[in-house]
């Protein structure tokens, strides 16, 4: 008797809801379609050279799976497959002319809109660079849930730079204090041309000039991360800002 009545209620509930609209049935799915496009992370990273942003976008896209996008490998990618806007950048780039920030913005909008990011996010390196580029990405609705701005006093990015040196037969990258090479290839390492004291202040400089007028865009999504600190230390900070930008 019991299995019966049972029975008879499990039928009147299978019938209650088969009798909803359509809407209705649909209505959990729909949600979690919502809930997956909210939970796209789109992140902006900038940093001076030699602030560590390279290593920390390499931990970010292991951590979170997002698509790393940087626009100096977006141009060379775009120019190399001959696209529109790679083959009106080329134009510029061969008459020895900067790229304009109107061709850049439409590569960028692209590869945001290309169903790899759409599915699993963004981190955009390095970009905007200046008021101008910011401005620009703004005006077709790109922008960040945050914006990380990693900080390191101007001497110790200059003591970076300096310190760096390349090993040509691995590839290898070596610091003379923060990562000493091993003896026995020491006298084979290379130091880049531009990782001078002179060149990397003028980098250095060139940065500061713009940097101010881009936070301005995103101080409201704004993470400032101490950068001058062990690397696992600053990525903690990173993914707290992120997480904290997901919620």
């Amino acid at each position: 008797l019991h299995a019966a009545a049972m029975q008879t209620l499990n039928a009147k509930t299978m019938m209650r809801s088969s009798q909803r609209p359509a809407s209705v049935r649909a209505a959990p799915a729909a949600r979690r379609r919502m809930v997956a496009v909210r939970a796209m992370k789109k992140v902006m990273i900038s940093g001076a050279p030699a602030a560590g942003k390279g290593t920390q976008c390499a931990n970010i896209v292991t951590k979170y799976g997002l698509v790393h996008i940087s626009v100096g490998d977006l141009l060379r990618e775009e120019v190399k497959n001959g696209t529109p806007a790679g083959t009106a950048a080329k134009e510029f780039m061969d008459a020895g002319k900067l790229v304009p920030d109107s061709v850049v913005v439409d590569m960028v909008k692209s590869r945001l809109a290309q169903p790899d990011v759409q599915a699993s996010g963004w981190l955009l390196d390095g970009y905007p660079r200046s008021a101008s580029q910011a401005e620009a990405i703004e005006k077709v609705d790109i922008r960040p849930d945050v914006f990380l701005l990693i900080n390191v006093p101007d001497e110790i990015l200059i003591e970076r730079v300096v310190g760096r040196r390349l090993d040509p037969q691995t590839g290898d990258i070596y610091h003379l204090k923060f990562r000493p090479p091993p003896a026995e290839i020491v006298d084979r390492l290379q130091q880049r041309s531009d990782d001078t004291e002179e060149k990397a202040t003028v980098r250095l400089q060139t940065y500061k000039a713009n940097v101010d007028a881009v936070v301005g865009y995103y101080k409201s999504v704004l993470a400032e991360v101490d950068g001058n600190r062990a690397m696992d230390a600053v990525f903690a900070d990173c993914c707290s800002a992120i997480d904290a930008a997901s919620k």
